[in-house]
């Protein structure tokens, strides 16, 4: 049993779709939470400057003794997690091995992929995927806004859907019913793009293949934490206006968020 808390981080508010997601499939553990404000957008930046923030952020979290880190950015784990696995000890977990997995279980043929601009251009999600499955076909598609817009709290506006119906376009005209929202932030606009496609789709979560894969992770390594009187802690590098309102709607309740 180790009691020490699970360390999450993400560029703003979006990682909050994970941790929602860890809550469910964990509810013992003690969750801390940094949300990289002060750098946000991460998809466009260069992959030196992502690297850069994530070391701090890796570093951020083992100060406050974590036990694991979770990396709930998309655009952090297809750049940076192989450079953070080499230089730290702790275990650090991406989002794209556990989704990969998922899909690899399912034995998908044709998939597509949302993301930021940064890990589209990386090209991890199709080199993971076809590193496991040769024959699957990758759709990407870059939707560079989507992130600022959640950010701002205006997913449910019209500018959110208005960008929504244009990214949905590429996966309407060949009828692609399984797509990965490859940002943390994405799992926000879920109500929205469903109402956009015609048919039905499965939007693949990455929150949700991250609690399990975290779930079997902490089994098997003896790190479980049993004990019922968890804590959750928040902190953000900078003070965001809309961040409490938003992480408010993801997670049903208000937030005590903290400065780091």
């Amino acid at each position: 049993m180790n009691n020490n808390a699970i360390g999450i981080f993400d560029s703003g508010v979006g990682g909050l779709t994970v941790l929602a997601e860890i809550r469910k499939t964990l509810p013992y553990e003690n969750i801390i939470y940094l949300g990289d404000t002060k750098n946000f957008p991460y998809g466009n930046r260069k992959k030196e400057e992502i690297i850069k923030f994530a070391e701090q952020n890796v570093k951020m979290l083992i100060e406050k003794q974590v036990k694991i880190i979770v990396i709930a950015c998309g655009t952090a784990t297809s750049q940076a997690l192989d450079v953070l696995k080499k230089k730290f000890d702790i275990p650090i977990i991406g989002i794209i091995d556990p989704t990969v997995k998922y899909i690899e279980e399912k034995k998908y043929n044709q998939i597509g992929v949302i993301a930021t601009e940064g890990t589209i251009r990386s090209g991890a999600w199709e080199r993971k995927l076809k590193e496991k499955m040769p024959q699957i076909e990758v759709i990407n598609k870059a939707c560079p806004m989507l992130a600022t817009i959640a950010e701002e709290g205006k997913a449910q506006s019209l500018e959110g859907r208005k960008v929504i119906k244009e990214y949905m376009r590429p996966f309407k005209e060949k009828h692609i019913d399984k797509i990965i929202l490859g940002c943390t932030h994405y799992p926000i606009y879920e109500e929205i793009i469903r109402q956009e496609m015609e048919y039905d789709t499965e939007l693949i979560n990455t929150g949700i293949t991250v609690s399990k894969y975290l779930e079997k992770y902490l089994k098997e390594n003896d790190l479980e934490n049993n004990q019922k009187n968890r804590t959750e802690k928040i902190y953000l590098t900078k003070p965001e206006k809309e961040f409490q309102q938003i992480a408010k709607n993801i997670l049903n309740e208000s937030l005590d968020i903290q400065a780091i």
